[in-house]
């Protein structure tokens, strides 16, 4: 008997505290103006609308030179596989092909 009356006043007070938990404060920020910008190639459209409203342009030039194709082939498949990038199949290739000529 103890111990269900335990259990109830956990459950009552979690009841209680839920809402408190719930109420937290949305936060908003405003992000930097971008200031790299990708290098001029057949395919820089298609990789700036594509590629720069997820992540900065930097993130492509910290990337090692010179991988070649593999390497920017399973790059842009990890974006759409892991993080949902919606790029269509014809897109996708043009940007490997861009990014393994350009960097």
């Amino acid at each position: 008997m103890q111990h269900v009356r335990k259990g109830l006043m956990l459950v009552a007070t979690m009841a209680l505290l839920a809402p408190a938990f719930c109420a937290a404060e949305t936060l908003t920020y405003s992000l930097p103006e971008e200031t790299a910008t990708l290098r001029v190639g057949p395919g820089d459209e298609t990789a700036q609308k594509n590629c720069a409203g997820c992540h900065s342009v930097d993130y492509i030039e910290r990337q090692p030179p010179k991988m070649g194709r593999a390497f920017w082939d399973s790059v842009v498949k990890k974006m759409i596989a892991s993080y949902h990038a919606q790029i269509n199949d014809a897109d996708a290739q043009r940007i490997v092909d861009y990014l393994a000529a350009t960097y």
